[in-house]
């Protein structure tokens, strides 16, 4: 039983009057509390009382001020209140009692036991109710902490991005690129394979390289990001549409820095016939970033504008 629950009004009364019809003797009672793990210090004054004059005092009183004594001494008694209760509410053999107390004590036994199931049930739907709080606490505060984490990781990404736009060395920012765009990918819930190359038969070399797959919905797609000078033209996309026309079921996004040519995107319209084939923009990802959009949602509207209105490049927002 909670805490809480242990030596109210009712229970306390009940107490007092059943304990007295299990014990016998003033000094049954004595023996009572001491079996239950009451302190000598406690019982003495009652043992000297009875040696002395037993008739000065009854059994009801010195249950009464024992169980009043230790519901006063709060959590130092509580394991002794518990005991009071469980020994009670256990108790099976009448034959000890006097014979005008056993049809009262098992009455009051049957009271107790009635009110201790329902003050445990409270207790119990307490605990429920606190241990849904407590969860819902943890899961609303790990939630603030994810959130946290994430738009901390997003402005990390965002200043890295912005740093690429100055630099020289084009392969060097192409590569950083990729791995700026895959922990975007990864941070939005996007699974993600980095870049890999596969390789023909011996001497043969590198015959195809691949700057990342993303699966959205259960479906792949091929990524290919440049960052040239000039918008790219049909001959310039043309490369990853082939890997991902000769990948049964498998979809393409290309990335471009540069924007494309009219050319390029009717080309890939054209081919939307063969495999859903989506073109974005790098300043998309940059408007992105700057109004924390979820990425995954943005993907999601520009592959439903290829597939539906046979738009490759559909700029969101």
């Amino acid at each position: 039983m909670d805490d809480s629950y242990h030596y109210p009004p009712d229970l306390l009364n009940l107490l007092i009057d059943t304990i007295p019809c299990l014990c016998k003797s003033k000094l049954d009672v004595v023996l009572f509390f001491r079996g239950a793990g009451v302190s000598q210090a406690v019982l003495a004054p009652f043992e000297a009382q009875i040696a002395k004059d037993r008739n000065a005092i009854k059994k009801h009183e010195i249950a009464r001020a024992i169980l009043s004594d230790l519901n006063e001494r709060g959590d130092a008694t509580l394991r002794v209140r518990r005991e009071v209760v469980k020994r009670v509410v256990e108790f099976e053999d009448f034959s000890a009692c006097w014979p005008e107390d056993q049809i009262k004590a098992k009455a009051f036994i049957g009271d107790i036991r009635r009110l201790v199931n329902v003050k445990d049930s409270f207790t119990r739907m307490n605990q429920e109710r606190e241990s849904e709080k407590r969860k819902q606490r943890e899961e609303r505060e790990t939630a603030q902490r994810l959130l946290m984490e994430r738009k901390k990781a997003l402005a990390g990404i965002k200043d890295e991005l912005f740093a690429l736009f100055p630099m020289k060395d084009t392969w060097a920012r192409g590569k950083k690129l990729e791995a700026i765009l895959n922990r975007l990918f990864t941070i939005s819930g996007i699974a993600v394979r980095e870049a890999f190359t596969l390789k023909g038969d011996e001497g043969t070399g590198i015959v195809e390289q691949i700057d990342g797959v993303v699966q959205i919905d259960g479906a792949l797609y091929l990524v290919e990001m440049k960052w040239w000078a000039e918008p790219l033209g049909p001959g310039d996309v043309a490369q990853h549409q082939v890997r991902v026309f000769n990948r049964s079921q498998s979809r393409g996004f290309f990335i471009s820095a540069s924007g494309y040519t009219e050319a390029a995107i009717q080309t890939c319209r054209t081919s939307l016939a063969n495999a859903v084939f989506v073109l974005c923009e790098l300043e998309e990802f940059v408007r992105i970033l700057d109004a924390d959009t979820p990425l995954l949602e943005v993907l999601r509207v520009k592959i439903q504008a290829a597939i539906l209105d046979k738009q490759p490049l559909h700029r969101v927002g």
